[in-house]
């Protein structure tokens, strides 16, 4: 259905650039790549938290497998332009943090998004704690630092939180590189 939704997009506004936030396809990697051949403009998939915490965040996923995931997409298609989020506050540690992004720059994570955790609902996992704006601060500068090419890191951040800056981030840097061409922008966005 990815695959089939970034084609009607671009079909009905050519030029569109097209984020899409995919799931771990329960490791199929066929599935994987009928998205990666429709060529999004950024691949994000989520890795929620840190190794240690990841099960009781995530109890159906698996940290390795998405980890796997984006590995497997630069493998298919090197130019894939790679995203993925970390919500904080559900009882890492900063150091589990930073080796959450060595992980993710490990298999070559292009993008990055940082923001707190807030509980939905009383059914849900209870906030650890609340990062400070420095602390996120910190964050994206250790992100930045580890080579991604745009992070964004700040209590109110998710994974689409100014995305055009960081597709163009992306582009731009790939671009200085010799990689593909910024795309142009649209009337979609």
């Amino acid at each position: 259905i990815f695959a089939s939704c970034i084609k009607k997009i671009r079909s009905q506004v050519p030029g569109c650039r097209v984020e899409v936030l995919i799931p771990d396809f329960a490791g199929s990697w066929p599935a994987l790549k009928k998205v990666i051949d429709v060529r999004p403009d950024v691949l994000n998939h989520n890795i929620e938290s840190p190794k240690r915490v990841f099960p009781k965040v995530r109890p159906k996923g698996d940290y390795r497998l998405s980890l796997d995931l984006l590995a497997q997409a630069k493998e298919l298609d090197p130019a894939t332009v790679t995203k993925s989020g970390i919500i904080v506050g559900m009882g890492e540690t900063t150091d589990e943090l930073v080796e959450t992004m060595h992980d993710l720059r490990g298999v070559d994570c292009d993008l990055l998004t940082i923001g707190q955790y807030l509980r939905p609902s009383a059914k849900h996992l209870p906030v650890d704690r609340f990062y400070t704006p420095a602390e996120f601060d910190e964050l994206g500068a250790i992100g930045r630092k580890l080579g991604f090419k745009h992070v964004a890191s700040g209590p109110l951040v998710r994974s689409s939180y100014h995305a055009d800056e960081q597709h163009d981030a992306a582009y731009a840097t790939s671009a200085l590189a010799g990689g593909s061409e910024l795309p142009t922008r649209s009337t979609c966005q």
